[in-house]
């Protein structure tokens, strides 16, 4: 019987290894036996999860033998013991080998021409990627430049860089990084690789003729030149402010030429580029003002329609000029007259901006425009209430407009309420004015002013008077008799409003399972009388009013509640028709009292008889009354 009391791994000398030293890692198993016997042990030896290395033992020990440690040694190591059928495996154990091979750096050329581009491939051998490589670039009496670049899965890497315009004798070199653990390593930095670059062509030659410093109106010639060693795809170009003046193509000379002008004072560039080659040059040029910019007045700038309008163009020190007078137009300038002067009778459609043109030795000048405005008078403005009539709701706001059909922009528009300044809007034809403060009393009228900058001043509008509409308060409702009305008899209702502006509109309403309109009528007073001629049983209900005028809103008045009863001689007739049977039965109950000694059949046949005189009595009654009332809507009770 055997059991594992553990499986444990060690590394020598330590966990952390110099690049290059030999390291062991041993495997040892702690086995306890009932017996002395023997017992074979497979060892197995892991690398971050991968076989590096198996043996068989009869002793509890194994040792995996590495002779030249290197980065890519490092990792997780775990062992693993079988024996007997059973297994046991050990922890892990982080193994670091420290230190990084020395890159190699190799340049595809080690002689190139400025413009073009230096391969680089730098390469850590028995290194594991994930690796970072660092390229430099370094030049006599400059900061080094550095470009990095990220290989996940291979040990080398490369890269360019471009050889630009001064680069003379370069040096280029690298190194790498690793990531272990969260630390970063890097290795030394890898051979100096020396690069010498020629230049393609020679910085270019920049010349002004006759000068750099020229008058207005002479030429002046530009020479851009170069030496290049091959013709092939050389470009000659000329800038000013980032402009292209001129340009040629395998050609080593350019030339460019102009009458100068003010506008031609500047730095100017020539640029030679031959593939990703450049070398510039510039060259500042100074133009010296022959004649100032002309200057154009005018007698007025504001005029009335009709009016004369006198324009002069003059040039400060200087006369002998070729002056013009246009008028600026978006579609291109409009030409009036070949002259200094110009005079004319002006209307609206004239209103616009104007310049002068003076034209000295083939330079031409433009002056500053100056804007003409011509005004037609404005029309008497109308003045109205934007929703159509002259009338308004209390409470609710008033909203006017002015307008003048004719009179050029900008026209200032002055609302006036009464005597007092209300509002003044300055717009091209109309203006608008929302005036939120109604009186109920508010006799004041209302006027508004227009006018613009013509001559003849302001034209006032008529008075507008707005009526104020009232809308109708506290409807009450009342009835003569009020709340009992006898059958057939006249009933008075009496519909009042507390306020409200005339005229009134009145309705009188029945409220049954729907309302019924019974009367209606407009009346110019706060109240209205309504007759209802013959009450009878069916009149019987809930009545109430309503009135409106044309601030549009129904005020309803409290409902009264009227009863049809019977009239006082309907009830004297019930009563009398009563009192007769009352007595009928009294005087039978006597007679019979009387009759007690007489036959049955004599006085059961005189009873029969009395009975049949009163009923006829009573028909002959209820006919009589029914022939009265014969109008149809009598219920007797």
């Amino acid at each position: 019987v055997f059991t594992f009391n553990t499986v444990e791994i060690k590394v020598r000398p330590s966990v952390k290894v110099k690049n290059g030293a030999p390291m062991s890692i041993v495997c040892h198993a702690d086995i306890s036996k009932s017996t002395d016997f023997q017992l074979k042990h497979n060892f197995t030896i892991f690398k971050d999860g991968k076989l590096v290395f198996m043996t068989v033992s009869d002793k509890g020990d194994a040792q995996y033998e590495v002779a030249i440690a290197r980065s890519s040694d490092t990792g997780e190591y775990e062992c693993t013991v079988e024996a007997g059928g059973k297994t046991k495996s050990s922890k892990s154990l982080h193994v670091w080998v420290t230190g990084m091979t020395k890159p190699i750096l190799t340049a595809e050329k080690r002689e190139v021409l400025e413009g073009e581009v230096v391969k680089l491939r730098c390469e850590l051998p028995e290194e594991v990627p994930p690796l970072y490589f660092f390229f430099r670039k370094i030049k006599m009496n400059s900061t080094p430049k550095e470009k990095l670049v990220f290989e996940p899965y291979r040990n080398f890497s490369v890269v360019e860089f471009p050889v630009e315009e001064g680069d003379n004798i370069l040096q280029f070199d690298c190194f790498g990084r690793r990531n272990v653990k969260l630390e970063f390593e890097s290795s030394e930095h890898s051979n100096k690789t020396l690069v010498t670059v020629r230049e393609p062509f020679i910085k270019p030659t920049l010349n002004a003729k006759p000068s750099s410093n020229i008058t207005e109106g002479d030429r002046i010639q530009f020479e851009c030149s170069t030496v290049v060693a091959r013709m092939r795809d050389i470009e000659i170009i000329l800038q000013k402010n980032k402009t292209i003046l001129n340009s040629v193509r395998d050609e080593k000379l350019l030339k460019y030429s102009a009458v100068a002008t003010l506008e031609d004072s500047g730095e100017y560039l020539c640029k030679v580029e031959q593939g990703r080659a450049s070398k510039t040059t510039k060259l500042n040029v100074v133009v010296t003002e022959l004649f100032p910019k002309p200057t154009l007045a005018a007698s007025l700038n504001k005029l009335d329609e009709n009016k004369e309008l006198t324009l002069s163009c003059s040039i400060s020190g200087f006369r002998k000029a070729n002056f013009s007078i246009l008028r600026k137009n978006s579609n291109g300038d409009i030409w009036l007259k070949n002259s200094r002067n110009l005079t004319m009778r002006v209307n609206v459609n004239d209103t616009g901006s104007y310049i002068c043109k003076a034209e000295v030795k083939g330079i031409v000048k433009e002056s500053k425009p100056v804007r003409i405005n011509v005004y037609a008078p404005v029309s008497k403005p109308i003045l109205s209430v934007v929703s159509g009539l002259p009338e308004v709701v209390l409470g609710k706001p008033l909203q006017l407009i002015c307008r003048s059909v004719t009179g050029t922009p900008p026209i200032t528009f002055t609302f006036h309420k009464g005597n007092e300044v209300k509002k003044i809007v300055i717009n091209d034809t109309y203006a608008t004015f929302l005036d939120e403060n109604i009186r109920q009393n508010d006799k004041r009228g209302y006027k508004c002013d227009a006018r613009n900058n013509h001559s003849s001043g302001m034209k006032t509008s008529n008075i507008l008077n707005i009526t104020v509409i009232v809308p109708i308060r506290n409807a009450s409702l009342g009835s003569i008799p009020y709340g009992e009305v006898e059958d057939g008899s006249e009933t008075a209702f009496l519909c009042s409003v507390k306020e409200g502006s005339w005229p009134i509109h009145f309705r009188f309403f029945r409220k049954t399972d729907h309302e019924v309109l019974l009367f209606e009528k407009i009346e110019n007073s706060d109240r209205v009388m309504w007759r209802k001629k013959a009450m009878n049983r069916q009149d019987t209900g809930t009545y109430y009013c309503m009135a409106s005028n044309r601030a549009n809103v129904d005020v309803k008045s409290h409902p009264i509640t009227i009863s049809v009863i019977l009239a006082a001689w309907q009830k004297g007739l019930i009563a009398a028709f009563v009192l007769i049977l009352i007595t009928g039965a009294v005087t039978l109950t006597l007679w019979c009292f009387l009759c007690k000694k007489k036959k049955g059949n004599e006085c059961t046949s005189t009873f029969i008889g009395l009975l049949f005189s009163s009923a006829l009595a009573t028909n002959l009654t209820s006919e009589k009354l029914t022939r009265q009332h014969n109008d149809g809507d009598y219920y007797s009770g």
